[in-house]
C-alpha cells in the first residue's frame, strides 16, 4: 500500500473520531485520541491470539499479519513517547474546521495541517530556522495564535510539537 494511502487511512480514522461538536480540543484530548488509535488492533490481535490458542492447531495461524501488527505498533508507540505522532491539527479550530470538510480526496492530503504529539515532548515549533522563546509552560493557543500570524505572512509550512504531560 502506497504512503499516501496509509497516510488517507490514518486521517480518516482520526476524522471518524471527532466530536462534531468541538471547535478545537485540548492537548489532552488530542493524546487521548491518539492513545486510543494506538490501540487500533487490539481486538484484532485478540482474534488471533484466540485463532491461535485453540488446541490441535498445528503453527502459527495469521503470524504474518500479526508480525505486521506487532511492528506498526511499536513503530508508533516509539514515535509517540520521543519525537512525536504526526496527527491532523485538531487543537487549532481553523486547521480543525478544514480537516472535518475534508472529503478524504488524496489530491487535497497535503493541504491538511498536521501537529506531532509526544507524550515526552516539549511544545515547540519545527521546521523553522527561529525558536519559539518563553516560558515552558506557555499555553498551546498562545503558538497556535504565533502560527496563524505566520501562516498569514505566508509562514505556514511548519509543524507543532505538543507534549501530552502537562
Amino acid at each position: 500500500m502506497g504512503l499516501e494511502k496509509l497516510d488517507r487511512e490514518k486521517l480518516l480514522w482520526f476524522k471518524d473520531q471527532l466530536d462534531q461538536t468541538k471547535v478545537a480540543y485540548t492537548k489532552q484530548e488530542a493524546c487521548e485520541i491518539v492513545e486510543r488509535y494506538l490501540q487500533r488492533f487490539d481486538s484484532e490481535l485478540e482474534q488471533i491470539d484466540l485463532v491461535n490458542g485453540i488446541k490441535g492447531r498445528q503453527g502459527r495461524t495469521h503470524g504474518a499479519r500479526e508480525n505486521h501488527i506487532q511492528q506498526t505498533i511499536e513503530r508508533e508507540k516509539a514515535l509517540y513517547e520521543a519525537n512525536g505522532f504526526e496527527i491532523p491539527d485538531i487543537m487549532n479550530a481553523k486547521h480543525l474546521k478544514f480537516f472535518r470538510d475534508w472529503s478524504g480526496d488524496l489530491k487535497k492530503l497535503p493541504n491538511i495541517k498536521m501537529r506531532k504529539i509526544s507524550r515526552k515532548g516539549a511544545d515547540r515549533m519545527q521546521g523553522e530556522e527561529k525558536s519559539v522563546m518563553g516560558d515552558e509552560d506557555k499555553e498551546i493557543e498562545e503558538l497556535d495564535e504565533d502560527e496563524d500570524d505566520e501562516e498569514e505572512e505566508g509562514g505556514g509550512d511548519k509543524e507543532l510539537m505538543a507534549d501530552c504531560t502537562d
